[in-house]
């Protein structure tokens, strides 16, 4: 039988890898954790995490020479789940840190969540996905954000959560799925994602063998 292709998390510095590779391990699939650029490039399915601040998100991916690899791999569509403040830094930009651009291959910007009861929202919520999601489900997933998308990019395909108002919680275009909540702490929901992730990850154009 053949062994499932690995996994690659991208080192942040500013994320929590070692609950989403245990997440994998739970999938029995094997993943590595690195800032090379060549390997990133090549990767059958890459994972970009974190947590903190956008500003020293996007320090650390322009410090280890990653920015381009990474538009070059969304934008061509090669399989690519981003995750919490991952998927922030595929957006334009934040209000979390003005002046600072992100990868700019989700074309919206962040805002900060508004007449909240609390910020961060912290804890779980549910997500409903609109028609046309073919990873993405309905179901409960841990959050931990205080800056939120509110509109759907064009070419994706959201699901939507409510806090102090309707934003994204994930959204999905092929192979590529970027979650604002963390899927590696939601459980049986979470796991359940990341398995229909990497099947489309299998049946997704320019998956490396």
């Amino acid at each position: 039988m053949t062994a499932p292709p690995t996994v690659t998390i991208v080192r942040t510095g500013v994320a929590n890898t070692a609950s989403v590779a245990a997440a994998f391990a739970r999938l029995s699939v094997p993943t590595e954790i690195t800032d090379d650029v060549g390997r990133i490039g090549r990767a059958a399915r890459l994972v970009l995490p974190g947590v903190g601040s956008f500003e020293a998100g996007m320090e650390r991916l322009a410090g280890a020479g990653l920015i381009d690899a990474l538009r070059e791999r969304v934008e061509s569509e090669r399989p690519t789940l981003a995750i919490c403040l991952g998927m922030q830094l595929l957006c334009a930009s934040s209000e979390e840190s003005r002046g600072v651009e992100g990868l700019g291959v989700i074309d919206a910007a962040l805002t900060r969540f508004t007449g909240a009861p609390t910020i961060p929202q912290i804890g779980w919520n549910e997500i409903v996905p609109d028609p046309g999601a073919a990873t993405l489900a309905r179901g409960y997933a841990y959050f931990a954000n205080s800056f939120r998308l509110t509109e759907c990019p064009a070419g994706w395909v959201a699901a939507w959560s409510e806090y102090a108002g309707a934003f994204v919680g994930a959204l999905e275009r092929g192979p590529i799925l970027a979650c604002q909540f963390h899927p590696e702490l939601s459980g049986r929901f979470g796991l359940d994602l990341l398995g229909r992730w990497l099947a489309a990850a299998r049946s997704g154009s320019g998956v490396a063998s």
